[in-house]
């Protein structure tokens, strides 16, 4: 009887994850051999901040509660303002608490890794029609609405969300703000973004942003009936 092929072999199944693996294997070994972080054993959560255009990769070994930063990505470009994305076709980047929900090692921006937009939150407070959707971390430089890392870099990103799901992590997180929530960002966004009707949508995404600031740890993020996060 044929044993079944893991997720990492299925995905060198496709030449673009095998060429990854190639060309970035060895580099994505010595991020995890810098940080003493087993790549057989972890968890991979990631971050991004649509002002900074910035994208931050964490990770934790599965018998530790803390997570450390392994390495940090710039946006090549982006598209929008900040605020969260509330229609289809308003270029906006989306704003909350995510998982990546899909690998596409054919993707028409060579590597590109989904997010589950829209979520709870979104469903509520997006157009209930026409909320949008196919939002990703990809490769490129293009966006209407996505995170472009460049093919180069996505390459590395791609190999440590396929290592960390082969590993057994079934959800892999990702939160998106608008600007680093700090008391500092939230007062940026009063002052530069105060008509843009989002304030009280950042207030209540800070305590999600604010708790793993001070603690390194993630807590499971849930949705109130007013499209609201808590924990």
């Amino acid at each position: 009887m044929l044993q079944a092929l893991s997720f990492k072999e299925t995905q060198l199944g496709h030449n673009r994850v095998k060429t990854a693996y190639e060309q970035k294997e060895e580099i994505v070994h010595n991020y995890f051999k810098h940080k003493s972080i087993d790549l057989a054993n972890f968890q991979l959560f990631i971050r991004a901040f649509k002002n900074e255009k910035i994208l931050e990769v964490w990770v934790k070994e599965k018998n530790t509660d803390r997570f450390t930063l392994l390495h940090t990505y710039e946006f090549c470009t982006s598209s929008g303002t900040l605020g969260p994305k509330r229609r289809q076709g308003d270029l906006q980047i989306p704003e909350g608490v995510y998982y990546i929900n899909h690998f596409n090692p054919e993707s028409n921006f060579y590597l590109s890794l989904g997010l589950n937009y829209p979520n709870a939150s979104d469903k509520i407070l997006s157009d209930k029609q026409h909320p949008g959707s196919s939002i990703y971390i990809h490769g490129d430089c293009v966006t209407i609405g996505c995170i472009p890392l460049t093919d180069d870099k996505i390459k590395e990103l791609y190999i440590i969300a396929v290592e960390a799901t082969n590993g057994g992590q079934e959800k892999i997180p990702v939160h998106v703000f608008p600007t680093r929530l700090t008391e500092q960002g939230i007062s940026f966004l009063k002052s530069n973004h105060a008509g843009s009707g989002h304030v009280e949508f950042w207030e209540n995404l800070k305590k999600v942003y604010d708790d793993f600031d001070e603690t390194g740890k993630l807590k499971p993020v849930k949705v109130n009936k007013a499209g609201q996060y808590f924990f």
